[in-house]
């Protein structure tokens, strides 16, 4: 539980920047909330006069808050029944980085094929984009990934060992919901944002068996960096995709 802010309604965070708009000041004590556990994914959270009454602002202003927190896509509004915390699990949310489309337009019929996971010491890059020190443990997955039985996805996955303890290739295939949704449920790490990097590559010998495509066939390398709370960087994932038949979709705003 985080402490209420100060009686002043024009500083409710005594630490942040004092020209910070109100509602950003009660959008960041919410976070707090939502980071140290107090309401977990898929609950819900306190209405806006509540919220309003425990921060001593206007109900506006903890709408405004609530507002933003859903353009980010830390919370769930559902009308007639109050605000929620996103959870990787609902169907809005757990594509939300998945930007892959088949020609059509639909994303199709998604399922997941584990080939490796194991713990080793970080590589160097990955350490550096991890932000562990050098040596420290790290999760390594493999997997592909098949849009209507086809596959499509090479995935390399790089995860912090300290944080996912216990996660090995038979939890990842026993699990059904998408792994973003086993992250936050079974080892309270929750994907916030991401940032990706993409270029154009020639399929390798690797990519060329588990894509099932020519060697040397063009592949779209997306590289993505995923973030937590207080922007901790909790993966690192290196991905391939088989672009014959399907397009990297994004919107820009």
């Amino acid at each position: 539980m985080v402490s209420s802010p100060a009686s002043s309604t024009t500083d409710p965070v005594s630490d942040g920047p004092a020209f910070s708009p109100l509602y950003q000041q009660i959008k960041t004590l919410i976070t707090r909330s939502l980071q140290a556990g107090e309401w977990r994914p898929g609950e819900l959270i306190p209405s806006e006069v509540e919220l309003a009454a425990r921060y001593k602002v206007s109900q506006g202003t903890v709408r405004k808050a609530i507002d933003a927190l859903a353009d980010e896509n830390l919370v769930v509004r559902r009308q007639g029944k109050g605000t929620f915390v996103a959870t990787h699990s609902e169907q809005k949310i757990q594509f939300r980085f998945l930007r892959l489309m088949s020609d059509d337009g639909e994303t199709g019929n998604v399922t997941r094929r584990v080939i490796d996971c194991r713990r080793l010491r970080a590589p160097a890059d990955v350490s550096r984009a991890l932000e562990l020190k050098a040596g420290d443990p790290v999760v390594e997955v493999r997997r592909v990934m098949h849009f209507r039985g086809v596959p499509v996805v090479l995935d390399d996955i790089w995860l912090p060992g300290n944080l996912f303890k216990g996660l090995t290739g038979e939890r990842l295939a026993e699990y059904r919901g998408p792994m973003y949704g086993m992250f936050e449920t079974e080892f309270g790490v929750r994907m916030i944002r991401a940032e990706e990097q993409l270029r154009a590559v020639a399929a390798d010998a690797t990519a060329s068996e588990l894509l099932q495509v020519a060697q040397g066939a063009p592949l779209l390398s997306v590289e993505r960096l995923s973030r937590t709370y207080d922007d901790k960087p909790v993966e690192l994932r290196r991905g391939l995709y088989n672009t014959e038949a399907h397009y990297y979709r994004n919107e820009l705003s």
